[in-house]
């Protein structure tokens, strides 16, 4: 702890409300902030499901419209450094509501798109923007501000907010765009947004001393760190902290097994899973049906992986989720696609799909300090440049060798790379001495 930590103090507002009733607001921050990766989740997802309506309604080709969700993603990834500054300088309330602002303006405007160009700025460059900012750098940034104990959970939580997201609304989404159209679906969403955006409003705070705190697990009150005094510093400091990282063995490890995270599910399974499927001759109901099993075992991994880091070390908590998801992508392609063969697929590779998050942050705090989410950040733009490769590759794979298999394999073989990447870390390390950007 800093020798110029300040004193205990009563809790203020809202916080002395929830204290009374033995609850710490960071719980409450962490709903908050749970519901709004929840609802970002389902606003990623929705324009995967109105390809086809989109395509009967203004003729564009797949290609075209892959084009805007391909700019979404990308920026998804790269805006997490810069979303953490943001944070660090305004913080989260302001950006919360500037990023669930833009996920908004993409909603309405999408009712009046008519040409292809409407569709790039709108669901490829502003919904990029806003879900950018709401993205995994934001639940990273709740739980180390708010949490010095139970943080691996947290993160699980809130990580595991994304999958729920997708679970919940994209089968929903895709039941009302069948039964009244794709804007009433879109209604639905906005909907979700606004509602996010007055809890966000009404129950988000910056930091536990905000409110008369110190953070969970802690005693004593820390001062906010000050924040940077131009915008040009502040937009600085994303580079500044990744110059730092990249001297150091552990933001290299971090960053290619998160690169790999990407490549074997986001960029893999999520994008080409049903497509294979349909080679073996699954309809594609069926194999959306074993993504949503994958969606719930997700859940209960990526939680208890959380649960597990706050009680493990993290190096092999790692190892064993890559090696684990490793091995289930190389059994894929001789489980001979029956209904026990993706049921035992789905269990496994389900509890790994993004259970590598908790143990991912909590070596990053402990190594990187203050600079938590800003270094993580540049680590989940790897975990996206990971999935756009693997969507490309195996793309290219089904095409050159008319088969995705050699895509599935090599993930395998890079997961278990990861995994034995994973344990060259070191034990524990102290924060870098030069840590000393807000977070």
């Amino acid at each position: 702890m800093p020798t110029d930590a300040l004193a205990p103090a009563a809790p203020t507002g809202l916080a002395a409300l929830f204290a009374r009733r033995g609850v710490h607001y960071g719980w409450v921050v962490a709903a908050v902030t749970f519901l709004t990766m929840l609802v970002t989740a389902g606003a990623v997802g929705a324009p995967g499901v109105l390809i086809g309506p989109l395509q009967k309604e203004f003729g564009w080709a797949t290609s075209e419209i892959s084009s805007a969700l391909a700019i979404r993603l990308a920026l998804f990834g790269l805006m997490g450094p810069f979303a953490a500054a943001f944070m660090n300088r305004f913080g989260l309330r302001p950006v919360v509501g500037v990023a669930l602002t833009f996920i908004a303006a993409s909603v309405l405007g999408s009712f009046v798109m008519t040409q292809l160009w409407h569709l790039m700025l709108l669901w490829g460059i502003v919904l990029g923007l806003g879900t950018g900012m709401t993205a995994m750098v934001l639940g990273a940034t709740v739980a180390t501000r708010w949490f010095a104990q139970r943080r691996g959970l947290v993160v699980g939580l809130l990580t595991a907010s994304t999958a729920t997201g997708q679970l919940v609304f994209l089968p929903l989404l895709a039941e009302l765009t069948e039964r009244v159209g794709w804007r009433s679906a879109m209604v639905f969403v906005l909907a979700m947004i606004v509602i996010a955006a007055v809890a966000v409003l009404l129950l988000m705070r910056d930091r536990p001393a905000d409110v008369g705190l110190a953070p969970y697990g802690e005693t004593r009150i820390e001062p906010a760190p000050v924040a940077p005094i131009s915008l040009l510093t502040m937009l600085a400091s994303p580079l500044v902290a990744l110059r730092e990282a990249v001297r150091t063995q552990t933001f290299w490890v971090l960053f290619g097994t998160f690169f790999i995270c990407g490549a074997s599910t986001n960029g893999l399974v999520q994008t080409h899973f049903i497509a294979l499927c349909g080679d073996y001759g699954m309809a594609a109901v069926t194999a959306a049906g074993v993504l949503a099993v994958i969606g719930i075992f997700d859940f209960a991994g990526t939680v208890g992986s959380g649960w597990l880091s706050d009680r493990y070390d993290s190096r092999w908590l790692l190892f064993w989720y890559y090696g684990l998801r490793g091995l289930s992508l190389l059994y894929l392609p001789f489980s001979d696609f029956s209904f026990y063969g993706l049921s035992l697929f789905a269990v496994f590779y389900g509890l790994d799909w993004v259970a590598t998050v908790p143990p991912t942050v909590k070596i990053a705090a402990d190594r990187f300090g203050d600079k938590t989410n800003l270094v993580f950040g540049w680590i989940f733009a790897g975990h996206q440049l990971g999935a756009a490769f693997a969507a490309y590759g195996a793309g290219f794979s089904r095409t050159v060798y008319e088969s995705y298999l050699p895509a599935f394999f090599i993930a395998g073989a890079l997961c278990l790379f990861a995994a034995a990447f994973a344990i060259t870390l070191r034990g524990t390390n102290a924060p870098l001495a030069s840590a000393r950007a807000t977070a």
